[in-house]
């Protein structure tokens, strides 16, 4: 079992913001021992392309904050509750935490702002929680139903897709297989996500809001060719 260890704060009248009272990114575990390491190789690489081709044109570079398989904290009622997306994209907040230090984790709670974007790679064993509901329709919709009992009964940490649709309603979910070379985009529409129409035989998307596509590249990143996602402009999407 893991331990916070932090000094707390008494509350006062009025009380303190949890920004002021939770633990923040130096009181939480940065490493979780039952997930070692990266599932394979493109897990390391195909982060770094999308992080090196974003261009936001409406926001400076100081202003916004991309990270790979970094502990992301959510829930201010279980402190421990973490998860580690592949890729993901906060807009408005400072490059480094504070505007001073390399972050260790990203906590909701102490950064005041979800991500935007987030992006998961599918790995064999990955899809169900990845994909949520979308998964297997018909079995999912059950099984989301049996999971949010347990976890009440049980106060079990919710999956991936849970995570990014009821807690953090981040805006724009997508996610990537480099083994099929499918392309799905989930975009939050009211409380749910809903799968938008990407075409088959150029798979592109446009994210409006923030002015950036994204699509597959067919071609070779440090020195490894194969079919990568990479941001661009509206231009290179069609759209």
């Amino acid at each position: 079992m893991v331990f916070i260890s932090y000094t707390s704060i008494e509350q006062t009248d009025p009380p303190r913001s949890p920004k002021e009272t939770l633990p923040t990114m130096y009181d939480l575990p940065s490493e979780d021992p039952e997930e070692p390491g990266l599932p394979d190789e493109f897990h390391d690489l195909q982060p770094q392309l999308l992080s090196r081709t974003l261009r936001l044109s409406n926001t400076a570079r100081e202003h916004y904050f991309t990270a790979s398989d970094l502990n992301l904290y959510y829930d201010v009622k279980h402190p421990l509750w973490h998860k580690r997306p592949d890729w993901f994209l906060v807009i408005d907040v400072p490059r480094l935490y504070e505007g001073k230090d390399l972050r260790r984790s990203y906590v909701i709670w102490q950064e005041g702002q979800s991500p935007d974007v987030v992006v998961e790679f599918l790995s064999p064993g990955t899809d169900s929680e990845d994909l949520g509901r979308f998964y297997n329709e018909a079995v999912q919709e059950a099984a989301s139903v049996e999971e949010s009992t347990q976890r009440t009964q049980r106060e079990k940490p919710p999956g991936k897709f849970a995570v990014y649709e009821e807690y953090l309603r981040i805006p724009h979910y997508i996610v990537y297989s480099r083994y099929t070379q499918q392309l799905r985009y989930f975009k939050l529409e009211g409380r749910r996500y809903q799968e938008q129409v990407i075409p088959p035989e150029n798979p592109r998307l446009w994210l409006e809001d923030l002015g950036i596509g994204l699509g597959i590249w067919e071609g070779s990143f440090d020195g490894v060719p194969s079919h990568w996602l990479r941001w661009c402009d509206r231009r290179a999407t069609g759209f």
